[in-house]
């Protein structure tokens, strides 16, 4: 007896005869018949997708004989009104302006349900939606608006290898409810999002290109261009107007490893920084019920991303960092300190200089690793994993623990060279002491509300107490209890 599990899902035509007609076999008894218009990749992937889940499929196409075989042999490929008359349940995978060609089906799409998968060529903001228009050509039948967030990669291979949400709205819910169990046989979580109003946001979610990476990307670009100027100035410039010492050679890589060290440490900072902002002004309101203003809510809403970039520009560092002794140059100055070493005309060991470099290095390592850990924790997948008292560990107490990390890293490279006068290149101080200023600012902040009369009272706070209400209650000693005492005037 042959292994059935052995069998594939989709067979080839090899292995079956030919035969174009449904397979009742296929499918469990009762399941409805799918109908599908449009022989386009999504239309093959999505009827691939619905056969593997036991579903009849038949697909309406102007031209079947042409498109036959790329469809699965359990698929009927055939014409649109005998496609559209077979359906209980069709998906309309045209183009949006290919939908007034499908007008003569009206009648026989009657009563049935419609499933809109299109996507718009651009952001919509005025409406209407490509689903609400097709709901116009057809009053008759229920529109559904999903799967459009869908790729046909995904619908191929199975939701494991892509996001397994599938949005859907419609203003019958009979018909949503019908798509709904459709997306879970597959292997999709249906998400509702409500009546067919709801379509024009769901088809603009498919042509957002990274809408809260903006901000964040565009404050790290501006961050190393700024840096990146401030460093030539500073030690590639300078040299050249004052003395005539060509050294544009440390452009490429010299300048850059010094750029991308600054704009990680700032772009850490920012992740912390709005928290901060968030709770001093708490604390100068008296309420948590006030909100915030729109700057300060998308900034704390970004907070993820500043992090990430943060640490791209870090791990580049390091990279940069081991890359050095690759260099020629490099390779010139270890040549010219080992001839003067044997010509006796100085010593290459100095305690100082060793230290330092022995001691940054190693904060250094350790706030990079701090730094891999918050980004590792971000990932939906481990964040999962975890709780929130955990999570909240991680990425505030460890975060933190990064950053001052990350701050003693650049304190020790700067050693006592802010203290050099030959630093000060231009009138202007060294980078290391213009990127301290944030992270110190930071992290002062952060002590600050470990003061005990700004701990509580942001305790309070956050536990309900407000200023303007006279709410007054004492924090229970024992942190298990969760009691309120001497609440008066609520």
């Amino acid at each position: 007896m042959p292994d059935e599990m052995a069998r594939p899902l989709i067979q080839s035509r090899g292995e079956r005869g030919g035969s174009r007609h449904l397979e009742a076999s296929m499918s469990e008894p009762g399941a409805p018949v799918i109908g599908i218009l449009g022989t386009g990749d999504f239309s093959r992937s999505l009827a691939t997708r619905l056969v593997a889940s036991g579903y009849q499929v038949v697909v309406g196409s102007r031209t079947p004989k042409r498109y036959v075989a790329l469809f699965p042999e359990e698929a009927e490929v055939t014409s649109q009104m005998e496609a559209a008359s077979q359906a209980d349940l069709v998906f309309v995978a045209v183009f949006p302006e290919h939908h007034s060609t499908l007008v003569e089906l009206k009648p026989t799409l009657a009563g049935k349900t419609l499933v809109d998968v299109s996507n718009g060529l651009s952001i919509n903001q005025d409406g209407p939606s490509n689903a609400e228009k097709l709901a116009d050509l057809f009053p008759e039948s229920s529109v559904v608006k999903g799967f459009n967030t869908i790729s046909a990669w995904t619908l191929q291979t199975g939701p494991r290898d892509g996001s397994r949400q599938v949005f859907l709205c419609s203003d019958s819910n009979k018909a949503k409810s019908s798509v709904m169990q459709i997306c879970r046989r597959m292997g999709f979580i249906p998400i509702d999002m409500g009546l067919l109003s709801s379509s024009l946001e769901i088809e603009n979610l498919s042509l957002h290109l990274f809408p809260s990476w903006r901000i964040p990307v565009l404050c790290t670009l501006s961050l190393f261009i700024f840096f990146y100027l401030y460093n030539f100035i500073h030690d590639v410039l300078h040299p050249y107007v004052t003395a005539g010492k060509v050294v544009f050679y440390k452009m490429p890589i010299e300048t850059v490893n010094v750029t991308l060290p600054s704009v990680a440490l700032v772009m850490l900072c920012l992740v912390y920084l709005p928290g901060l902002c968030a709770a001093f002004l708490q604390l100068w309101w008296g309420t948590k019920y006030n909100r915030f203003p729109d700057w300060l809510d998308r900034w704390l809403t970004r907070r993820k991303q500043f992090g990430l970039c943060s640490f791209l520009c870090a791990a580049l560092h390091a990279i940069y960092s081991l890359c050095l002794p690759m260099r020629k140059s490099a390779h010139y100055k270890l040549l010219i300190a080992f001839k003067q070493m044997k010509e006796g005309e100085g010593d290459l060991w100095v305690d100082s200089e060793v230290w330092r470099m022995e001691l940054y290095v190693s904060v250094g390592i350790m706030a990079l690793g701090l730094l891999s850990l918050l980004a590792v924790t971000s990932l939906p997948s481990v964040a999962n994993t975890v709780n929130f008292r955990e999570f909240t560990f991680i990425q505030s107490t460890l975060g933190y623990c990064a950053l001052s990390m990350a701050t003693l890293h650049t304190v020790l490279f700067g050693w006592d060279r802010a203290f050099d006068p030959t630093r000060y290149r231009f009138h202007l101080p060294p980078t290391f002491l213009l990127v301290l200023i944030l992270p110190l600012a930071v992290l002062l902040g952060r002590l600050a509300l470990f003061v005990p009369c700004f701990a509580r009272r942001l305790r309070q706070i956050r536990r309900g107490w407000e200023k303007s209400r006279h709410i007054r209650f004492t924090l229970p000693e024992d942190e298990r209890c969760n009691g309120l005492e001497d609440v008066s005037n609520v």
